[in-house]
């Protein structure tokens, strides 16, 4: 019905609609908490925390269904009767004498496209403490601790060899000890009883 206005023939014109989407990606870089070393005696120091974070983005936009190319249909517009010259030859009337009569389907590309993007990238940072004295007074307080914590244990070793040393010769004297070969005789392997479990060689005068 809308093939004519006002005389005039009126063909529909193919309309190409464009569309388009923008994401925006961001990368967060979580901080982690300062290392912590415990030293014991309460003793805490921290140290430089290095944070590596990898991170791999990507996009991907297509249309559903894809179509390469579509027909485009061609009208029969042709107007050659429904009017006479003087001649009385059939000529236009201005009214299309086939309306909507398809002719041929023409083959049309869309131009449609799928679209992907990849990102691929890592961000690193470094924290370090902002006060260096306390730093160091932590690391000189953790050095004397662990000094005094080999001092103990120097004391404690020291303690036991004296009382395994005192503990076996009182025992070998008494001729109480663990059968040679033995698992356990090794305790007292090492310790010596001189002169207490036997006679040494010497010499008395003869008045």
């Amino acid at each position: 019905m809308a093939e004519t206005v006002g005389g005039v023939s009126a063909t529909a014109s193919p309309v190409a609609n464009s569309s388009g989407s923008v994401t925006n990606q961001a990368i967060q870089v979580l901080q982690g908490p300062y290392i912590t070393n415990t030293y014991g005696g309460g003793i805490q120091c921290q140290g430089p925390t290095r944070n590596f974070t990898p991170y791999v983005t990507g996009t991907a936009s297509a249309s559903k269904p894809f179509e390469g190319y579509y027909n485009d249909p061609v009208y029969d517009i042709s107007d050659n009767r429904g009017a006479f010259d003087e001649n009385g030859g059939a000529i236009g009337d201005g009214i299309i004498d086939n309306p909507g009569k398809i002719l041929f389907h023409k083959r049309t590309r869309t131009g449609q496209k799928d679209n992907y993007s990849l990102g691929v990238g890592f961000s690193m940072t470094w924290s370090t403490p902002t006060d260096k004295k306390l730093q160091e007074l932590c690391k000189t307080a953790a050095a004397s601790n662990i000094q005094l914590m080999q001092q103990a244990h120097a004391n404690k070793r020291l303690d036991f060899e004296i009382a395994r040393l005192k503990n076996c010769g009182e025992l070998m004297q008494k001729g109480i000890m663990f059968r040679p070969g033995t698992e356990m005789a090794k305790i007292c392997s090492d310790v010596m009883v001189v002169n207490k479990n036997s006679i040494a060689p010497h010499v008395h005068k003869i008045p």
